[in-house]
């Protein structure tokens, strides 16, 4: 089976071909900040992203000829984890404005479907895109009837890291218990109750810790004033919700990597102080899942590029390992899982769902 796998970003566009789970075509399309200058909106990036794709397989002398195609995920409404086969409804919702239209992983399943209509035979899909909700009831409560609790969270790399450690262990991801962190722009928390996330945060835009672009939870009553104060508009401050917040907001930068050589090369103490308040809430948080697991935990799992800093994992390991043992899988595992569940799909180990 030949599989095309796209992966959109905010800055790059991830494309793979697998034969069956063996990677022929790796590429990472890094898109320039006065390319995506010239589109006010995300999804008017469809056809340019598109393109480069076909670009790429062209100049690899990869036909046009697959089994299928597989886009991450975009924010439709909440769905169950798994494989969705994308339809109608799903380019409708997407493009009506029940995807949130700020975040390219919206593009992912345009850009599959389009180019999976042009080829006979092949199907187009998304996996476990990050609306997947398996919440609890305790979870969708908050402490106001007008709100309750929804999660946007890095679902496709955690369960894929889930299930890579429980084969690493001889063991079933649906037999453990595990907290996962991922950690890269948003940082999303969330207690896997085997085989299900029970409980994870809205990391996209206003919940959990703050990260390198997100603010993470807030002062309600201060941010209310804050949005009646007339110093914002509301487009203004949805960016100091996600964008311009978290790391990039205080210190001026999401480079992790430049903060920490700011604290170590030059003593910049402001730096190490919001930095280390960064890794004290993500701490807090994956304590705060060990209630939901009722301390019954087989192991904690740490990825997202933030992963690969020692800097932020040697102070997590400080503050969480009497909770559990800690595994750090660095980086992410998104387009290799995107292959393997179209092709356990194809292969009829698996059914796609239906969007409905």
């Amino acid at each position: 089976m030949t599989i095309l796998v796209i992966n959109p970003g905010s800055t790059s566009t991830k494309m793979a071909v697998y034969e069956d789970d063996t990677p022929v075509l790796l590429r990472n399309i890094v898109h320039s900040p006065d390319e995506l200058a010239a589109f006010d909106d995300v999804i008017e990036q469809q056809d340019f992203r598109r393109q480069l794709v076909l670009d790429e397989l062209r100049q690899a002398d990869v036909p046009l000829q697959f089994d299928a195609v597989i886009g991450r995920g975009g924010l439709v409404k909440p769905l169950k984890g798994g494989v969705y086969e994308i339809n109608d409804l799903m380019i409708k919702d997407t493009l009506s404005g029940i995807a949130l239209h700020n975040h390219a992983c919206n593009l992912g399943c345009l850009i599959a479907h389009e180019i999976a209509a042009t080829i006979p035979g092949c199907r187009s899909f998304i996996a476990d895109p990050g609306v997947v909700d398996e919440l609890n009831d305790y979870a969708r409560i908050s402490g106001s009837p007008l709100m309750n609790r929804i999660c946007i969270w890095h679902a496709l790399n955690q369960r894929a890291i889930a299930r890579r450690y429980a084969a690493e262990i001889g063991r079933e991801y649906e037999d453990l218990n595990l907290i996962i962190c991922h950690m890269g722009g948003g940082i999303s928390v969330a207690a896997h109750d085997h085989g299900r996330a029970v409980d994870a945060n809205n990391a996209l835009d206003g919940e959990g810790p703050f990260s390198p672009e997100r603010a993470g939870s807030l002062p309600a009553s201060d941010l209310i004033r804050l949005c009646f104060s007339g110093k914002y508009n509301e487009k203004q401050l949805l960016k100091r919700i996600a964008g311009k917040a978290g790391l990039n907001a205080h210190l001026g930068t999401n480079n992790v990597k430049e903060i920490v050589q700011r604290i170590e090369d030059y003593g910049d103490t402001h730096a190490e102080l919001i930095l280390n308040a960064m890794i004290y809430h993500v701490a807090k948080n994956i304590a705060a899942e060990a209630a939901v697991l009722c301390g019954n935990i087989d192991a904690i799992l740490l990825t997202g590029g933030l992963a690969r800093s020692e800097y932020i994992v040697s102070r997590l390991r400080q503050r969480i390992a009497f909770l559990a043992p800690i595994r750090c899988f660095p980086g992410e595992d998104e387009m290799e899982a995107l292959a393997l569940n179209a092709l356990d799909v194809l292969k009829g180990k698996r059914k796609a769902k239906l969007y409905d």
